[in-house]
């Protein structure tokens, strides 16, 4: 799987040599979430021996483009952002993800595989994982788990659809909104609040994934914010006050 130059970025090494040997599925909190809950009893006596909890730090790097892909991964807390290097050397971050969501699916099928994004921990994040031969034998013997599978590649093609829809058509103020209203609508879809919404990436991270300069995002949430669709709490808090004002017409014309 499975959405770029930043200022205060440590130089980081790849998370795996810290992984925790913990059990990650004792009081996990994003089991109806992610793809072990398409598993029945005897596919999670299993699944739960192959995994293994993994803490990130800040500004860690979970895995880097290029990386060999030995591992698949379920966010369990926190924000992790996936990006791709451009050939005149900027990164266009592609997603960003929240607890529940799957890195690693869409790897493809040549040999050795290696990941076609990084994965960079926005916040103190953990993630469980699981090795990826572990994870095609598993797929194999269970059916339920191939569906929830392309589920999620199904999810993540129409989020990439709707990107694409945004980095051509729209203005820099839909662009923002639009962001701000997915956003939202995952915080719902993990039984949270759509409002006040917690962003942990930076202005310069939505740039990046927006396909915008700093000073425009900037500039962009100041016109919502003056059109009276959200209120700044501060750099990483937004109020919507109507979320579906936000999606709609009003901020199609901003």
């Amino acid at each position: 799987m499975t959405v770029i130059a930043i200022a205060d970025r440590r130089p980081n090494q790849t998370a795996s040599k810290a992984a925790s040997a913990v059990d990650p599925c004792t009081g996990c909190t994003v089991g109806k979430l992610s793809l072990c809950d398409a598993l029945d009893a005897e596919g999670r006596k299993r699944f739960k021996p192959m995994v293994r909890g993994q803490a990130l730090e800040p500004h860690q790097m979970l895995f880097q483009e290029g990386d060999a892909a030995e591992h698949v991964y379920t966010v369990t807390s926190g924000q992790v952002s996936l990006a791709r290097s451009l050939p005149d050397g900027r990164r266009q971050i592609v997603d960003f993800a929240g607890p529940g969501d799957f890195l690693g699916l869409s790897l493809g099928l040549e040999e050795p595989v290696t990941h076609r994004l990084s994965a960079e921990a926005l916040t103190q994040s953990r993630v469980c994982r699981l090795p990826r031969a572990a994870f095609n034998r598993l797929m194999q013997d269970e059916p339920a788990l191939s569906r929830r599978a392309l589920e999620f590649a199904a999810r993540r093609i129409r989020a990439s659809q709707e990107q694409q829809l945004s980095l051509g058509r729209k203005t820099a103020a839909e662009r923002v909104a639009s962001f701000l209203v997915d956003m939202a609508e995952r915080n719902l879809a993990r039984g949270g609040n759509a409002s006040p919404l917690s962003l942990p990436m930076t202005r310069a991270d939505i740039a990046d994934h927006l396909g915008l300069t700093l000073e425009t995002v900037s500039r962009a949430f100041s016109r919502l914010r003056k059109l009276g669709l959200i209120k700044l709490e501060g750099a990483d808090r937004v109020a919507i006050p109507n979320l579906d004002a936000l999606s709609g017409e009003t901020a199609q014309s901003a």
